[in-house]
């Protein structure tokens, strides 16, 4: 599902215009990027949580020549499944 497809589907549930539904999504977003930029976590009870992990430097290998490479430490953005997901996922 693409966002624009993502966006009819919530005017259409929420009998929003389409304007209105694609502006509460960016909104929503933008607020989860917000907070995980600062370093903080999202969750909604039964559905999941997003957070930011460290992932530490290590070394790496190029691609096409094989040479090993430095790749730096980052934060990475993560999304855990809450159960209420994944009963529905699972059926």
């Amino acid at each position: 599902m693409t966002k624009s497809e993502f966006v009819d589907q919530v005017a259409q549930d929420a009998n929003l215009s389409k304007k209105d539904a694609e502006q509460a999504v960016d909104t929503v977003l933008s607020a989860i990027q917000t907070t995980l930029s600062r370093g903080g976590e999202v969750a909604f009870t039964g559905f999941g949580k997003f957070h930011v992990a460290e992932r530490g430097a290590r070394q790496g290998k190029h691609p096409r020549t094989g040479q090993p490479i430095y790749i730096q430490a980052s934060r990475v953005p993560r999304f855990s499944a809450g159960a209420k997901l994944k009963k529905a996922v699972n059926g």
